[in-house]
């Protein structure tokens, strides 16, 4: 970095430190879904409300704060989510009521959506277009960083101090990411071209995301579940009807009528980040709670692909700039899918071996899919739109996690019922994620044909 200008050095630091905190949480918190369900006293699929109400906020706001952080200045939306995000942590670790936890989660969700939406614009518009994949790939890397870390200092913190230990250091690991930004984050120009905030848009957006998931995440304990995903359904014909006919839309719908690449980019990480998001989850009660496993020592097996992840992806991100992109990212969908597959034939009896393998596999198709495809779409657009295509792809990101766990908790749903976790026959966990990992492993290769087709 010695050839950065101390602005770009200053950028660099800001963002991968927050690529790190806002990530180390929610994978340090998987850890804690069996202690924080006995602790709640609620059952196996309410307790996945905890990772669903922030992933889908951060899905339902990241593209309405995008098109904000492209209207304004991106350090007048990233400022404000990393103070919402800091806050949100304190507030969590002292709650004991758990709807208040969801609550606190959704706003902690608030928070997540101004950092991911702003981030990754931020970064690259702080570089040339020749070093837009290298510089995304120390990003991706400190995101698979906070990944890493979270497995083991998440294990060992439940073990050791409880889980609300964990909310505790995100806060004082935010709030330092805060005052870092507030002193050394360049203040950016403001946008260079006309463009008008669409708040007919933007209410329509929010509403479709929020009625399609979270109908689709409560389909197995509502009723109500089904009229939400219709009237979803209806709200998505009505924003793209509003969008195509604006004068300033929040997203270019031609963009993707009319741009394959940029499409089938976009495609292809909701397809990834769906079927892989939930691993971590899933092996977090198949080693607890089915093998008995301690929350440390869970940990230290999950930090594996992670740890894959953040030792290749600057590899990736830099090769990305020499090789296609378009192909690297298949290739990595490709070694998720293989991945997937070893854990379809998880048993109490499976060697930890092959779920380490597996977990390696997985932790290379991430690295090789990730930084690439971010450079991939990003050089589908303009310098103009970085906010809102950076948002859009947030977005695919944070729906893709949220389908993810939706999955999950439908398939919970049809196996325990209301039953919790700890009450849970280990034969009926082993069926309840062999079923999810197939339906993941079909995800991932239908990924893999929009990842290839792009180009």
């Amino acid at each position: 970095m010695s050839s950065y200008t101390s602005e770009q050095k200053s950028t660099i630091v800001v963002v991968i430190i927050t690529a790190f905190a806002a990530t180390f949480t929610g994978s340090a918190l998987n850890l804690s879904i069996p202690a924080m369900g006995r602790d709640f006293n609620v059952s196996a699929s309410m307790i996945g409300w905890v990772v669903t109400s922030y992933m889908l906020t951060v899905a339902a706001l990241s593209v309405p704060f995008g098109r904000l952080a492209d209207v304004t200045r991106k350090k007048k939306v990233f400022l404000p989510g990393l103070l919402i995000f800091s806050v949100s942590s304190l507030s969590s670790a002292f709650m004991w009521d758990f709807t208040g936890m969801i609550v606190l989660r959704a706003l902690q969700g608030v928070g997540g959506a101004m950092i991911f939406c702003t981030n990754t614009a931020i970064l690259i518009s702080a570089f040339p277009g020749s070093e837009r994949g290298k510089v995304l790939g120390y990003s991706v890397a400190s995101t698979y960083i906070g990944l890493s870390a979270g497995p083991v200092v998440g294990g060992l913190m439940n073990h050791y101090f409880g889980w609300r230990s964990i909310f505790l250091l995100t806060f004082v690991i935010s709030g330092m990411v805060f005052y870092t930004a507030l002193r050394k984050l360049p203040e950016g120009g403001a946008s260079e071209h006309e463009l008008s905030f669409d708040i007919l848009g933007n209410l329509l957006y929010i509403t479709m995301i929020v009625a399609l998931m979270y109908g689709f995440s409560a389909i197995s304990t509502s009723r109500a579940s089904v009229a939400l995903i219709a009237a979803g359904a209806l709200l998505v014909v009505a924003f793209v009807w509003h969008e195509l006919k604006t004068e300033y839309p929040i997203i270019q719908i031609r963009s993707f009528t009319g741009n394959v690449a940029y499409a089938f980019s976009n495609i292809a990480a909701l397809l990834n980040y769906g079927s892989t998001f939930a691993i971590g989850y899933l092996l977090s009660i198949y080693l607890q709670v089915v093998l008995g496993y301690s929350s440390q020592a869970a940990g230290l097996v999950l930090i594996t692909q992670p740890a894959v992840m953040a030792l290749l992806s600057p590899y990736a991100g830099n090769l990305s700039d020499r090789v296609s992109p378009f192909l690297l990212a298949s290739a990595g969908m490709g070694c998720c899918a293989v991945g997937i597959v070893f854990f379809i034939f998880i048993s109490t009896s499976y060697p930890l071996w092959l779920i380490i393998l597996a977990l390696v596999i997985t932790g290379i198709g991430f690295a090789l899919f990730s930084s690439p495809n971010t450079n991939a779409v990003m050089a589908c657009v303009e310098a103009k739109d970085y906010g809102v295509a950076s948002s859009i792809l947030a977005t695919m990101r944070s729906l893709g996690h949220t389908s993810s766990m939706a999955i999950v908790t439908l398939v919970v749903g049809m196996y325990m019922g209301n039953s919790a976790l700890a009450s849970a026959a280990p034969e009926v966990l082993i069926k309840m994620m062999h079923t999810s990992f197939k339906i993941f492993a079909v995800i991932c290769l239908i990924g893999i044909f929009f990842s290839a087709k792009r180009k």
